[in-house]
């Protein structure tokens, strides 16, 4: 009988054991918070803010530093032209948290058009802006001349951006320009001395609007600005509009 007992609690322990194993074996099977043996696979989506900082869907900021070329003039005695500003020195954000951001601001814009050699820009009396030639055009006795026609400009830009994958963004703005104060800065050098000639009171056009694309990644990259608006009024200086200029952008 002894015997017979100790089998019986061999066989018992034996099927614990057995049991104990099993259970080991379909716990490791199952993913741990599966229901019905389902796999759960994290799909990526590419409009999903993932960046921490963007948690909130309204903020202020200051944004959108350029520096651009000109690449295309409508005024044939325009060598080249830059121009350098901060689309929005004080302005507010709009995020959806999903990849999509408008932002409305204020900012400021210089834009200079450099004049081709041999003539420069004068202005007479009333107020008119012509082509006219420097003292004297000897190599050996005129020297570093520059004829520039400059423009200061107060900016109302509205942007659309969209989040493509990651960090990379497109963009699309329509900016009003009220353009302040313009003035034309000569300079020559004739016989050893340093000559300058500004003129002020320029008739340019006061309100403008521009065009601007960009493409950026984390901030950073490029833009393409297309400027139609006739910077003089009809009468009071060449025809100088349909600029294109393209250039680097920074925490756009």
């Amino acid at each position: 009988m002894k015997k017979i007992t100790l089998m019986m609690i061999a066989a018992m322990l034996a099927m614990a054991q057995m049991n104990a194993t099993a259970s080991s074996t379909q716990g490791a099977a199952a993913p741990a918070g599966d229901d019905n043996n389902e796999r759960v696979y994290d799909v990526p989506r590419p409009f999903d803010n993932d960046d921490e900082e963007s948690t909130k869907h309204w903020t202020a900021v200051t944004s959108g530093f350029y520096i651009g070329l000109g690449v295309k003039h409508s005024y044939d005695a325009i060598n080249n032209s830059f121009e350098v500003g901060l689309l929005n020195a004080i302005g507010v954000k709009y995020n959806s948290l999903h990849g999509q951001v408008i932002t409305l601001g204020v900012g400021i814009n210089h834009k200079s058009y450099s004049i081709k050699r041999p003539v420069m820009l004068v202005r007479d009396d009333a107020g008119v802006v012509t082509t006219g030639v420097y003292p004297s055009n000897n190599a050996d006795e005129i020297k570093r001349r520059s004829s520039n026609l400059n423009l200061w400009t107060l900016q109302v830009p509205l942007m659309f951006r969209q989040r493509i994958v990651k960090k990379l963004e497109i963009g699309v703005a329509g900016i009003l320009d009220w353009n302040t104060f313009a003035r034309v800065d000569n300079h020559y050098e004739l016989n050893k001395v340093e000559n300058d000639t500004r003129y002020k009171g320029l008739k340019q056009n006061k309100v403008g609007f521009d065009l601007m694309g960009t493409l950026t990644w984390d901030g950073m990259g490029i833009y393409c600005r297309y400027s139609p608006g006739k910077f003089f009024k009809d009468g009071y200086g060449p025809e100088v509009k349909n600029t294109w200029t393209i250039g680097l952008s920074l925490a756009m």
